[in-house]
């Protein structure tokens, strides 16, 4: 039997190249005074168009209102699409989100 075709290499979704205007999440006020601070990381279902299908909290900040407010913010941002070739496909990424009190 002939070899089977080599296949389309894969890459992997983004959504850190500058000209996405991704903004980071508003931090809460009250998650402000209450010095709450922690880095949670969302897995994010990214469909071939570049918009979030899905936003799931991979791991929490262990603080509902910074993961919510990541959630939400994130839930709006566009990404770079994974592609097998020239195809853009479905693929999940995970995106890490730091709130720092300082920033």
């Amino acid at each position: 039997a002939p070899p089977a075709p080599p296949a389309a290499a894969v890459s992997a979704v983004r959504f850190d190249a500058a000209y996405l205007h991704n903004p980071h999440p508003a931090y809460p006020p009250i998650s402000r005074r209450m010095g709450e601070e922690g880095k949670v990381l969302l897995k994010v279902r990214v469909m071939p168009d570049g918009r979030a299908a899905a936003v799931n909290v991979e791991k929490s900040s262990d603080f509902e209102r910074l993961d919510e407010a990541a959630r939400q913010s994130v839930a709006n941002w566009r990404f770079v699409p994974a592609k097998r070739g020239d195809e853009a496909i479905e693929a999940s990424v995970i995106v890490p989100i730091v709130f720092r009190l300082e920033n």
